[in-house]
């Protein structure tokens, strides 16, 4: 099988290519360490096998499928580190994932069934699948019908009624959320991506994989001394901004 790597972590997209070498039946044709460069690669290469990352940034692992359009999908294996949503939604339509870290015994796994996708491989129920997975996406990624005004947040012994409009911003911490309200900060059990779901998008914005902030407490855009875009907020936090969402800030922001 001819195997694409597509992942914006060098060291992940070596590991995998470590693991790959190990079975005679496989061979890497390609990396792509972005979404668009991925896109071109698979219209270029036609591999057999996509180990595809779901977080990228810019274009992520499914907009990639949408890009090239579903019947130009291989077989395919999510590779991912926290998309727990997504993981869900892979088993139901039962194509294959790969957790980070996941082990030698994982990996094997995943390539025996790999394997034998592609040699039983029916390319119309393929396609079938890949556009309800990018249904089921679209619909998860949808505005919430009924955004998020409250979170009981944990205080020692105390359970306290958080309002979302006295959020300053929200900061990634592995699996879960740092609240910043002032000068207090909160950590609660969701993810990022989970509240990013359930909040208003007309009150906050995902500016960083690492941080939303309440769009009215934004103050300033600015440059660092590395050239890096960072918000300053009200409260004079700073929170770096992405190039890939620099666009949608300042359009939100009245800038375009």
């Amino acid at each position: 099988m001819r195997v694409l790597i597509v992942d914006d972590e060098p060291v992940a997209r070596r590991g995998l290519r470590r693991l790959l070498a190990r079975d005679r039946d496989m061979q890497v044709v390609g990396e792509a360490s972005n979404g668009r460069e991925a896109v071109r690669l698979i219209r270029e290469l036609r591999p057999d096998l996509l180990l595809l990352d779901v977080q990228m940034p810019e274009m992520n692992g499914f907009d990639v499928l949408a890009e090239v359009g579903v019947d130009a999908v291989p077989a395919l294996v999510f590779v991912t580190a926290y998309e727990a949503y997504a993981l869900r939604a892979f088993d139901v339509q039962a194509l294959d994932y790969l957790l980070k870290p996941f082990d030698d015994d994982r990996f094997r796994t995943v390539l025996a069934r790999a394997k034998r996708e592609f040699a039983h491989r029916n390319e119309s129920d393929l396609a079938r699948r890949l556009e309800q997975l990018l249904a089921q996406h679209a619909a998860a990624s949808a505005p919430p019908d009924n955004p998020l005004h409250r979170l009981l947040v944990r205080d020692g012994e105390r359970a306290l009624v958080v309002q979302t409009s006295d959020i300053d911003w929200i900061e990634a911490a592995d699996y879960y959320a740092r609240l910043h309200i002032g000068s207090a900060t909160h950590l609660i059990g969701e993810s990022l991506n989970e509240l990013e779901r359930r909040l208003d998008p007309g009150t906050f914005l995902r500016v960083h994989r690492s941080a939303i902030v309440n769009l009215s407490r934004v103050r300033e855009l600015r440059l660092d001394y590395r050239r890096r875009h960072m918000l300053v907020l009200s409260t004079g936090a700073l929170v770096p901004v992405s190039r890939a969402r620099r666009g949608r800030l300042e359009q939100l922001l009245g800038g375009g």
